[in-house]
């Protein structure tokens, strides 16, 4: 004798509803990518694939620069890195970047979005298809893959420390070094390490990447000197501060006075940008949310770099996940929790809307201001109010709990059973 409910929907016909859902976001987000103005060309890795080229067959690596005048802007490892490109052509190029891109989304994917899942009974392959379609979703993923960026990339070997420092393993730090001798700006992840006194992880950081720059000196002695001696200091090699994909304090500060930008008040706002970063990651890790701490260092990093471009914003992904997490389960029972997911799901829409572009040519009113620096109250909002409390349902599916010892070298060890 059956027991279902009158009008009870069975796992079947669940499965299909889910599956209609998943077909018909993924349709409808498909089509406004294809039709919404925003393709970039590829022009990054087409910047990568140019340089590193010109300098295998023999020239200078920072000299190499675009009909509009763009040059390779990041450090000698990384184009150590890339050495590969020079030898493909153009499309197995951007082939290459697009699997390397998407190995890394599904590793974070996985990383990020699994404990959630597991924790609140979804079905996997629903979780991480609707999780996917979000992230294509935001404004600074699209950008990274259509301007073929290194972003998610970057994200990814940092967020494998992540993953080594939850499982208490001895190499954590390794990711983040290789990503600091790539680019700079993860380098801020190395701060992390030491404010919440991961010692043994931050030394590995930091000879990692001492060692992959040593690397480079030998194997680019003249590309290395030119980095770090003219090329890291030439912000115009870079681009204009005040345009308006700049998302940083700086650009900002830049927008108020184009001619003028005052450099005090962008050094203040760090500063106290900073201080709010210590105290809130300290905090994070105190209450064993590695997670909330790793997203509050990508948010500062993107808030505190002279240039962040838009789609440098892939930082702030990890964060919506982690807003996300705070709001469990579904639908949110207390006001509270209520109140965090309208917040994340507003921040989530600015991310994706492109509203910096709308305004981009209007700087002079009070909207355009607003609106052309939307992505950088979206990054303040979330510095500020990314709840730090950890679920622990969430704490049970990764099979980890806070050590009681602050002063360890990992702040989570395993549960023994």
């Amino acid at each position: 004798m059956s027991t279902a409910r009158p009008g009870a929907v069975g796992p079947g016909r669940d499965t299909v509803r889910r599956a209609l859902l998943v077909t018909g976001l993924a349709t409808l987000l498909g089509v406004l990518i294809a039709v919404l103005p925003g393709h970039r060309g590829w022009f990054d890795v087409g910047v990568y694939h140019g340089a590193v080229g010109h300098w295998a067959r023999g020239g200078d690596l920072y000299a190499w620069v675009t009909g509009n005048g763009y040059g390779f802007t990041y450090p000698p490892f990384a184009a150590v890195s890339m050495l590969p490109m020079a030898a493909l052509a153009w499309y197995p190029t951007i082939v290459a970047h697009l699997v390397l891109t998407a190995a890394a989304t599904v590793f974070l994917l996985v990383l990020l979005v699994d404990p959630l899942a597991r924790a609140a009974g979804w079905s996997r392959w629903y979780a991480f298809a609707l999780a996917a379609l979000l992230l294509a979703g935001l404004n600074p993923v699209r950008d990274t893959i259509s301007f073929g960026q290194v972003n998610l990339l970057l994200v990814a070997l940092v967020y494998l420390d992540l993953w080594l420092l939850e499982h208490g393993k001895r190499a954590a730090g390794i990711g983040i070094g290789l990503a600091a001798a790539i680019k700079l700006t993860p380098a801020i992840f190395i701060g992390y390490l030491l404010v919440t006194r991961r010692w043994r992880a931050a030394a590995t950081a930091t000879g990692t990447s001492v060692a992959a720059t040593a690397f480079a000196a030998v194997v680019a002695p003249g590309a290395s000197r030119t980095f770090f001696t003219e090329a890291l200091w030439d912000t115009e090699r870079i681009g204009k501060l005040a345009y308006v994909s700049n998302q940083s304090l700086l650009g900002l500060v830049a927008r108020l006075d184009r001619d003028h930008p005052d450099r005090r008040l962008w050094l203040a706002l760090v500063a106290v940008t900073l201080a709010v970063w210590v105290v809130r990651s300290r905090r994070a890790v105190g209450a064993g949310n590695e997670r909330a701490g790793f997203a509050l260092t990508g948010i500062t990093a993107c808030l505190v770099s002279p240039i962040t471009w838009v789609h440098h914003l892939v930082w702030l992904a990890p964060a919506l996940v982690v807003a996300a997490a705070s709001t469990l389960p579904w639908p949110p029972a207390d006001r509270a929790a209520r109140r965090r997911l309208r917040a994340g799901l507003a921040g989530y829409v600015v991310l994706s809307s492109g509203l910096v572009w709308v305004f981009a040519n209007d700087p002079g009113t009070v909207a355009g201001f607003v609106g052309g620096n939307s992505y950088v109250f979206v990054s303040v909002g979330l510095l500020a109010f990314l709840p730090l409390g950890r679920s622990p349902d969430i704490v049970e599916q990764l099979g980890r709990k806070p050590c009681p010892d602050h002063r360890s070298r990992d702040r989570m060890i395993p549960v023994r059973q």
